[in-house]
């Protein structure tokens, strides 16, 4: 469950200001369908990990407004009339979305809202700013589990976060393959593992070093993790840690590892790694944080650097380097009949209609390399894929399995399944990420994943195009 209350001014002010003139006009129950995709890769990357929809499907089951939230837009001029409407306001709409932790490619269709006119405009911001956000931290998790292979991941971001956004992501990081957070709030709401270490200043309140850790030893016997480069890594944090785990032994308990937290990580765990070993102590585990990514990771490991858990706090919470997923939600239909957006930019042309995206897999049960978005009416199969922006370039896709990904996940306003546990969803999206091929998972120059239209699809964009020119 959503781990905090959002209500029906969770939003942009333009999208209440457009739904009171729906109101006002009578077309507040017109149906319509608008579609959520992006159209560029954070990061440089070869694709994004789909994040956030049950987090979404949470916060739809339970909009309304609230009487404080009433009192508030009557202060904002608004028609009384539409400030009556909204007080028995309920999201009665229909979602058709990729399953959570599924992997997505740019200009492609990865949530469908159908309902009427005022309410699937009112849900635009809110499901912008939970999938965005969700999105980005979820395939940046996934790109740091992906170099980092078994060892553990742990979101440590809680003090660099925007705010409050430190919750969701400790949840999209899971979904991009993390193992626990340092959050407790987001440990708690969401059941993740809980994790943490020491600070400094802990170590620093003491006298002396080796007291503060018996102190800490005394208080959390079996879970002890020593920060060891507070004063001298290597000719005080590690031997007084080898002395207090030493003692916990003595005592029938035992440490879980020592952290490094700066210096050359790199030397610093391989020099740790043998005092340890040497001081009979191989099961204490080496943690490293400090402004880790991906990068820094594969970086550490191709050193081999023997280090089991990773700490990851900015740079995961933040998205770095590009700090936002470009998700944007477009009208594709509107009383019966499809809408298109024109632009100057041809790849800012949207689709219109209601549509259905096909994953292609070849013969091995990989992905093939490319998705077609078809119109739904054609069902779940496509002859042929039409180049998005170029009239002459297509290509035949008979004999490829073609896998459906939009599927309903929420009618009348209401789930059309239990959500299922995060573990699961972790499970899923590492699974799918397996049929990815690594041409696609590169850092440097990832291979782009095709996405192409049906014909039936072009010929209705091609139509819309002349007519709205004209």
């Amino acid at each position: 469950m959503l781990s905090f209350s959002i209500s029906g001014t969770y939003t942009d002010l333009y999208e209440i200001t457009m739904g009171q003139t729906y109101f006002l006009e009578g077309r507040q129950e017109e149906p319509a369908s608008f579609d959520y995709f992006f159209r560029k890769i954070p990061d440089k990357g070869g694709y994004v990990l789909f994040a956030g929809l049950h987090d979404l499907l949470d916060v739809l089951e339970d909009l309304h407004f609230t009487d404080e939230d009433i009192a508030y837009l009557q202060d904002l001029n608004l028609n009384p009339s539409f400030i009556d409407f909204l007080k028995g306001f309920n999201f009665k709409g229909t979602l058709y979305a990729a399953a959570e932790g599924e992997v997505v490619f740019p200009n492609t269709p990865v949530v469908r809202v159908e309902g009427t006119i005022l309410e699937t405009q009112l849900v635009e911001s809110l499901l912008l700013n939970i999938l965005n956000f969700e999105s980005l931290v979820a395939t940046k998790a996934s790109r740091m589990r992906y170099v980092a292979g078994n060892r553990i991941l742990s979101d440590f971001g809680l003090r660099r976060a925007h705010g409050p956004g430190a919750v969701l992501a400790a949840r999209a990081a899971m979904v991009g393959g993390f193992n626990s957070t340092s959050n407790v709030y987001a440990a708690q709401k969401y059941g993740i593992p809980a994790a943490g270490t020491m600070a400094h200043s802990f170590i620093e309140s003491y006298d002396d070093e080796l007291e503060a850790f018996r102190a800490f030893a005394r208080a959390r016997p079996d879970g002890c993790i020593f920060l060891v480069d507070t004063y001298n890594t290597l000719k005080s944090g590690v031997p007084n840690a080898i002395t207090a785990a030493r003692e916990l032994e003595a005592l029938g308990h035992k440490a879980i590892g020592i952290r490094l937290d700066s210096g050359d990580l790199a030397t610093l765990a391989k020099r740790s790694r043998t005092m340890l070993n040497e001081a009979g102590l191989p099961y204490l585990k080496i943690i490293t944080s400090n402004q880790l990514d991906e990068y820094v990771i594969k970086e550490l490991l191709e050193q081999q650097a023997p280090i089991d858990i990773f700490g990851v706090g900015t740079k995961l919470v933040t998205g770095a380097p590009d700090a936002a997923l470009d998700g944007v939600y477009k009208i594709a239909m509107a009383a019966g009949k499809p809408r298109l957006k024109l632009s100057e930019t041809k790849e800012k042309i949207t689709l219109p209609g209601i549509k259905q995206v096909l994953r292609l897999m070849d013969t091995n049960g990989m992905f093939y390399g490319a998705d077609a978005i078809v119109l739904a009416a054609e069902g779940d199969h496509a002859d042929l894929l039409r180049h998005p922006f170029e009239d002459d370039t297509s290509l035949r896709i008979n004999g490829y399995l073609q896998e459906p990904l939009l599927q309903k996940v929420m009618e009348n306003g209401k789930r059309t399944a239990p959500q299922p546990p995060l573990p699961e969803i972790t499970a899923f999206s590492q699974s799918r990420l397996k049929l990815l091929p690594d041409a696609f998972k590169h850092f440097d120059n990832p291979q782009g994943y095709n996405v192409g239209l049906s014909q039936k699809l072009w010929d209705l964009r091609e139509q819309l195009k002349q007519h709205y020119r004209q």
